[in-house]
């Protein structure tokens, strides 16, 4: 399994949102530069952003930051938020982010996602962002009428090759990743699974390699220290 550790960027800096609370936010480093290139000193390879302020509103409004991270290390950048159109997709790639996440134009603009995986193929992932066993949306502010289920089955049907899937209701809160959820999708999916939100001890991670995912995602637990970045990559990969 592979880990992907987490920079969320909002102004330009690196910072945690509890549950997606854009009101209770913690700014972890002005630099988030410095931050990948810790990851990348503990033997990452592969590196999660979301940039809060394009979720919201569209936009790239950090893709200063994002380039800067591409071009001062070699880790494989995946990037989601507000990537709406197929100009936004090109323009991350055109910097070098390994592949993009599509989430609120997931569930308001199928075409598009149609066409963009038919351009860029596994460049091309989705963000199925769960609250109550529906798909939210803008920031996680809004719940679309869509379910899991039917979100996985019709990407799935897409051919979307990885999803990266988080339990909105345990990111940030530090009480464990909902095993059974990952376990379930896992059995159901042919897609690559990464798993998101309360990844917060070894134990978790040890629990969702055995499950066979693709990969797991770990933010918070990073930050506060409950989780060593080289030992859960080591327990990844065994």
């Amino acid at each position: 399994m592979n880990i992907f550790p987490a920079i969320d960027l909002y102004e330009g800096r690196a910072v945690r949102l509890y549950k997606g609370d854009y009101q209770q936010m913690t700014v972890y480093d002005p630099e988030p530069l410095n931050t990948a290139k810790k990851f990348e000193a503990a033997g990452a390879r592969y590196l999660h952003m979301v940039d809060l302020e394009g979720a919201k509103t569209g936009g790239t409004p950090n893709a200063d930051t994002v380039r800067k991270i591409v071009e001062n290390t070699n880790l494989f950048v995946e990037l989601g938020g507000g990537i709406r159109s197929m100009e936004v997709v090109e323009k991350y790639l055109s910097i070098g982010v390994h592949r993009v996440i599509l989430g609120t134009a997931a569930i308001t603009d199928g075409d598009f996602v149609q066409r963009a995986v038919d351009r860029y193929g596994a460049a091309i992932a989705v963000g199925a962002d769960v609250r109550d066993g529906f798909i939210a949306i803008k920031g996680w502010t809004e719940l679309s009428g869509m379910t899991l289920e039917a979100f996985m089955d019709r990407f799935q049907h897409m051919g979307v090759t990885t999803v990266i899937c988080t339990d909105i209701s345990r990111d940030g809160a530090m009480r464990g990743t909902n095993r059974s959820l990952y376990a379930d999708l896992q059995k159901k999916c042919a897609m690559n699974i990464v798993a998101s939100g309360g990844v917060s001890t070894l134990e978790d991670v040890r629990a969702l390699a055995a499950m066979g995912l693709y990969g797991a995602i770990i933010g918070k637990a990073y930050y506060t220290g409950a989780i060593n970045l080289k030992q859960a990559i080591e327990e990844a990969s065994r």
